[in-house]
């Protein structure tokens, strides 16, 4: 899931969200948010509104999403785009929508709340769609994972390739501590958050109240030792988390203890949490690849990332190539209850390869979905260029999702909880256990 978090709306904080999605399934025919014919084109035809919700927020996301509506003026004149930005609130305000038979007519989501979706039908099976079928002739070579889900079917189109987490880090207030780089193993980071500490920094800064970050932390330390990732809690059906994962959340307590994170991390969201990293308060950050775009325009040449610690430096360097990032269907999906459903379809699979077009072409990312016939024109950030002449070439593997909601579930729980003093590896250990041997059965 992506990715920057913005204020959620505290309404919706509020909302109880057990409200049943099947009952309140997307097939309402008098779905209010849905499209409705109004106004008219200049040549007179009436012109057709599409509500979409989508992330606008900065350059990585609202850029691309108004070059690819552009583009969409000069392909389907008729079409007119009604923007519902969206809350970065782990997609609780488009579950509410769901809930509500409220849904706008395509939406961008992830693969767990596609999935929770499928059950409910708020979500339209793109898999015999001639737009997939010139989507999947588009896609770049080793993302069909990003396409289709594991059970066979097309529920979304994805703009981007396989994003992955890392760690990024001040170097001037590295130089200034007395910290050496690279950091490689997980000792070495914690003697480093000792040192930050000492001299008055926030370590790193994480915005763990949001959980899907901690489990992102937590998959960059378990990929150094699983190169599948959290694929394998599932696809081996283990009763218990194998050795890899316990190493793994010994190495994220560790961490806690040493201080690496702030006391208050599972209260800070991205904006707290990213403040802290822009203004030189912290010294590390962890998010995906797309914040390199914000850390340099904001840190300039200050700011570098580095791969993730593993065990030892021997391991460190046979790892460095497992990358902490998995393919999962998401991206631009399209509500059943859509009263231009068919229009719909195509809009969303023409904006997701105009939002990768722009990505690439201005942007400078090599991470989208479909081929891009057109040459980069923008100013690739140094950090990356490094991505792209470094890391890419040397991809050993990439780990892989888990599909199980419930796994997913306990993992993004506990990887929360371990930031909290006084949670310990064994209780992490026998909460997951216990799901896995419930779900593995």
């Amino acid at each position: 899931m992506k990715r920057k978090y913005v204020k959620a709306l505290s309404v919706l904080a509020a909302l109880s969200l057990t409200i049943s999605l099947t009952a309140c399934g997307g097939n309402k025919s008098d779905n209010s948010a849905s499209s409705a014919n109004s106004g008219g084109a200049s040549d007179g035809t009436k012109k057709i509104q599409i509500k979409i919700y989508a992330q606008h927020f900065d350059e990585d996301t609202a850029k691309p999403f108004d070059y690819a509506v552009e583009e969409l003026k000069k392909e389907m004149p008729n079409v007119e785009i009604v923007l519902d930005e969206a809350v970065q609130d782990g997609y609780q305000k488009l579950k509410t929508y769901a809930a509500t038979g409220n849904m706008p007519d395509i939406y961008e989501t992830d693969w767990i709340t596609l999935q929770t979706f499928a059950k409910s039908k708020n979500v339209e099976l793109l898999d015999s769609y001639p737009e997939t079928a010139d989507f999947k002739s588009k896609l770049n070579t080793g993302l069909e994972s990003r396409l289709t889900a594991s059970d066979g079917h097309v529920y979304a189109f994805p703009y981007t390739g396989i994003e992955f987490q890392l760690l990024y880090y001040n170097k001037e207030i590295f130089q200034k501590v007395g910290i050496q780089t690279p950091i490689k193993t997980v000792d070495q980071l914690a003697d480093a958050a000792k040192k930050l500490s000492a001299a008055g920094y926030t370590p790193m800064a994480i915005f763990a109240k949001e959980k899907w970050i901690t489990t992102a932390f937590y998959a960059g330390l378990a990929t150094r030792e699983d190169a599948n990732g959290f694929g394998d809690l599932e696809a081996g059906k283990p009763a218990a988390l194998p050795p890899a994962f316990v190493t793994a959340a010994e190495q994220m307590k560790k961490l806690q203890e040493a201080g690496l994170f702030d006391a208050n991390a599972t209260n800070t969201n991205y904006d707290q949490a990213s403040s802290q990293f822009f203004s030189g308060k912290a010294a590390m950050f962890v998010n995906g690849q797309w914040e390199i775009y914000s850390s340099t325009e904001k840190l300039g040449d200050k700011v570098d990332w580095m791969y993730w610690p593993a065990k030892d430096e021997a391991t460190y360097d046979s790892s460095k190539g497992f990358i902490n990032g998995a393919g999962s269907p998401g991206g631009f999906s399209v509500s059943p209850s859509s009263k231009n459903k068919e229009t719909a379809v195509k809009v969303a699979s023409f904006l997701a390869q105009k939002y990768s077009e722009y990505k690439y072409t201005v942007l400078g990312s090599p991470i989208v979905s479909v081929k891009v016939d057109k040459p980069m024109t923008g100013e690739v950030p140094p950090m990356m260029k490094r991505i792209a002449d470094e890391v890419l070439p040397n991809v050993k593997s990439y780990a892989t999702a888990v599909n199980n909601v419930q796994i997913r579930n306990v993992i993004d729980d506990n990887t929360q909880n371990m930031l909290v003093s006084g949670f310990t590896v064994k209780q992490f250990t026998d909460n997951v256990n216990r799901i896995l041997a419930k779900e593995n059965k």
